[in-house]
């Protein structure tokens, strides 16, 4: 059994700086059992980080809508079925259970804020600048706060295809993105800037492993990368090869997406 003990003397020994700020990607059962579940993970990373931030994103909002912009990876008109089950917005809504139960019971711990954005929020303890940073436009601006203040990014038993801030790298060098929409009480909204597909994210591993650090907690291992360092990674990746990190899945709709935006520009 992992105890917190474990999981915060591990963190220590990444050896970063707790002033320095983190977006965690977590998967609790990776680490076989926990002692105390998600509060112990939670424990442990508030105690070794003074600023932690988290994706808390709500998929359940989403609508597609009869018609909307070209080349979007997506099928217009065939949302009749997920529209019904489509909800609200809210700032209680619960995280989507693909992020895992660790950044929702963060986002239930008093004294942690999240930003509005009805589909891609984050949750996060001591991180109102890089929150309140969070556009409809510009939904990936805490990450890129994080990077501007030499933050990190820590994979708690995930690998890379988690890894949020890769969206943000290619954003930066303007890889495709998309427009998607979510249904708040204020009506039908529009959301820019939607990320394309991670599926293939696991290729970067190799290319940062000269600045990443990894230890081992229980079964799984947990991994830190500076994010500027990744970001600069990724942007070397998809100068040299602009279809670096796209996943290998025929029908993937956003990775077709984006192969099709290459050609076209070539």
């Amino acid at each position: 059994m992992v105890t917190f003990r474990e999981f915060f003397n591990a963190l220590r020994q990444l050896e970063i700086d707790r002033t320095a700020p983190v977006i965690a990607h977590t998967s609790l059962s990776s680490f076989g059992e926990v002692h105390g579940g998600a509060d112990t993970v939670l424990g442990a990373l508030m105690g070794a980080y003074n600023t932690i931030l988290m994706p808390a994103f709500t998929y359940k909002t989403m609508v597609i809508p009869e018609v909307g912009p070209p080349d979007n990876a997506l099928r217009y008109g065939s949302g009749s079925a997920v529209n019904r089950m489509s909800e609200f917005f809210s700032p209680d809504m619960p995280a989507d259970k693909l992020m895992g139960i660790v950044p929702e019971t963060l986002r239930r711990r008093p004294g942690v804020h999240r930003s509005r954005h009805p589909i891609l929020s984050f949750a996060g303890v001591n991180a109102e600048a890089a929150l309140n940073a969070q556009t409809l436009d510009e939904p990936l601006a805490p990450i890129h706060a994080l990077a501007l203040d030499d933050g990190w990014v820590l994979l708690l038993g995930v690998n890379h295809t988690t890894n949020t801030s890769i969206h943000y790298a290619e954003r930066m060098v303007s890889r495709k993105q998309f427009t998607r929409w979510a249904l708040t009480p204020a009506g039908i909204v529009e959301c820019p800037g939607f990320p394309g597909c991670s599926d293939g994210f696991h290729a970067l591993a190799p290319h940062v492993a000269e600045i990443a650090r990894s230890v081992l907690v229980g079964q799984a291992l947990v991994t830190a990368v500076p994010i500027q360092g990744l970001v600069e990674t990724v942007g070397k990746l998809i100068a040299a090869d602009p279809l670096a990190l796209l996943c290998g899945r025929e029908e993937c709709e956003r990775c077709n997406a984006v192969r099709s935006s290459v050609s076209v520009k070539q």
